[in-house]
């Protein structure tokens, strides 16, 4: 039975998931994650997340025996094609796509189908050393990636490495995840870097994170025009920040030095 697990260190909300003895997600297991992202969201002490797994496993994938039971209730035709736009997976990915607060996956172990997903709906990913297994395998059992992996994974590493690792169903170990630019880097213990990363993050203003990840990502399609204006706007809104001024301010008064 899945359960998920929440620790809070300084400014950053440690959210651990478990579902043994092979720790795939269900329909459960997205409902518990969504509900510790929201909280961490909206508690005004937290400024960073972390996400991470149990053991030698973040999450190994998508339960395929609840796939296959969805997949009879759509031959039975009680369930449409709009379901798949809401529920449990698609609310939790979306959960934290969408949170303005940096979201970094903490990749502790295997990473795969629905968990490697998950990671890709965060901001930024680091892999333990000794992670065998990242990837999307999904067409080895008839299916595809469906929980944002055909859209994501071209936006990282580009369409012709994106169509061959699905289209393939590739698997890579955290040397290879790196060397894809799948993972932002690798580590002896992925959690205590991903802490370390939170640490420096929360040292920075909220808003002016919250602006910039929402930008990067509407980069990926606004056109230029109306990325620039929404950039401008966003600058506006920023400086009405009291964090944003009250850096600004502390950097002209010691010394100007944007590398401290």
């Amino acid at each position: 039975m899945p359960h998920v697990t929440v620790e809070t260190h300084g400014a950053t909300r440690l959210i651990r998931y478990a579902n043994p003895p092979r720790h795939y997600m269900t329909a459960e297991g997205s409902g518990l994650m969504r509900a510790a992202i929201d909280t961490a969201v909206a508690d005004p002490e937290i400024r960073v997340l972390v996400l991470t797994g149990t053991g030698d496993v973040f999450v190994r994938h998508y339960d395929v025996a609840e796939i296959v039971a969805i997949g009879e209730a759509v031959r039975a035709g009680q369930v449409q094609t709009e379901d798949f736009e809401r529920g449990g997976f698609a609310d939790m990915i979306r959960a934290v796509f969408d949170s303005p607060k940096p979201v970094i996956a903490a990749i502790n172990g295997v990473c795969m189908g629905g968990g490697f997903e998950l990671a890709l709906a965060c901001d930024l990913r680091i892999a333990q050393s000794r992670v065998p297994l990242i990837g999307l395998p999904e067409t080895r059992i008839g299916i595809f990636p469906g929980g944002g992996g055909t859209q994501r994974l071209p936006r990282m590493i580009g369409e012709a490495r994106a169509l061959e690792f699905i289209l393939r169903g590739q698997t890579v170990d955290a040397e290879g995840a790196r060397e894809l630019g799948l993972v932002n880097d690798v580590a002896p213990d992925a959690v205590a870097e991903a802490l370390k990363l939170a640490d420096e993050l929360a040292a920075r203003g909220a808003e002016g994170l919250a602006h910039a990840k929402r930008l990067v990502r509407g980069a990926l399609t606004w056109g230029l025009v109306d990325g620039t204006r929404e950039e401008q706007h966003g600058f506006h809104a920023v400086l009405k920040a009291d964090s944003a001024m009250a850096a600004m301010k502390d950097f002209l008064a010691n010394g100007e030095d944007i590398t401290r």
